[in-house]
């Protein structure tokens, strides 16, 4: 198979049907604890837990950790335990983490940038819809 060939192959996932097992994934990347949690890894590296807490304001221990577990499961962060006393627990992205760092970044930005343009959206919105 060239690659022209292998390029008009048809993808075995469509996100648009209902039965497909990427959605499962969009959800994953599209929480909000768990792209802040891939940006915070991307940025400062090797982290421990309370390093994430710290950085990710508002984020409670439960979610922080069904976050951790639910990155780690998708492949998309290591979890390092090291014995001492008291035991360290490390976080880093994985290979397939770091390629999905670009894009959430990017998404970051964008939400930071237009969220002026979102507000005054939204109090129009507000002022003219019928409760």
């Amino acid at each position: 198979m060239d690659a022209t060939t292998a390029d008009a192959a048809p993808s075995r996932f469509d996100a648009f049907s209902a039965s497909c097992p990427s959605r499962r994934l969009l959800d994953t990347i599209g929480d909000k604890w768990a792209s802040l949690t891939i940006v915070a890894l991307g940025l400062g590296g090797r982290m421990r837990y309370s390093q994430l807490a710290a950085r990710i304001d508002g984020v409670s221990q439960k979610m922080l950790t069904q976050t951790l577990r639910g990155l780690e499961r998708d492949g998309l962060l290591n979890r390092t335990v090291t014995p001492s006393v008291p035991v360290r627990v490390d976080y880093e992205l994985t290979p397939l983490g770091v390629s999905l760092l670009e894009p959430i970044s990017h998404l970051k930005a964008w939400a930071e940038a237009h969220m002026p343009e979102v507000d005054a959206a939204r109090t129009i919105y507000d002022r003219t819809m019928p409760r």
